[in-house]
């Protein structure tokens, strides 16, 4: 079980926000991603155990939702929208710089554990394609010239 001594926050604190109410189960997986930046094997054992909910009812609705993910993911998480507008405008292209800047595959995870790099189907911004958002911040109009400059804001 994780213990505060691990993280900051409990996976019992952030069930106790909930009130242990069942039918908050995203949220609280949410909140977990949050404070973990994925979903831990042992988090959510103990949320099975403590909310008396099948692991694999809690597996089903983790795997369901691309917005989980039970690998460990960096401390910045670059999404390129490959979305219709985005893929028009070069979202191919910036995927070659962005692999070939962080040193990375799309799905992997740099070594410093700085960045995760993945591809999302739209980010519904599709006036401002192509579009990366990173760490919940948009960048409209990216150009390939532009990526390292971005990248080092978040190092």
């Amino acid at each position: 079980m994780m213990t505060a001594k691990t993280k900051k926050i409990t996976v019992k604190d952030i069930i106790k926000k909930y009130g242990g109410d069942k039918t908050a189960m995203i949220a609280i997986l949410q909140d977990v991603q949050e404070e973990f930046r994925y979903l831990p094997k042992a988090a959510l054992s103990s949320i099975s155990k403590q909310m008396e909910v099948p692991l694999t009812r809690i597996y089903e609705i983790a795997t369901f939702y691309n917005a989980f993910s039970l690998k460990q993911r960096g401390k910045n998480l670059v999404e390129l929208c490959a979305g219709t507008a985005c893929h028009v405008q070069g979202a191919a292209r910036l995927m070659d710089r962005l692999e070939r800047d962080l040193a990375i595959k799309c799905g992997e995870t740099t070594k410093d554990k700085m960045f995760s790099l993945e591809e999302v189907r739209c980010l519904g911004c599709c006036s401002l394609a192509p579009v990366v958002r990173i760490s919940g911040d948009i960048h409209p109009n990216l150009t390939q010239d532009e990526i390292p400059k971005i990248l080092k804001n978040y190092l």
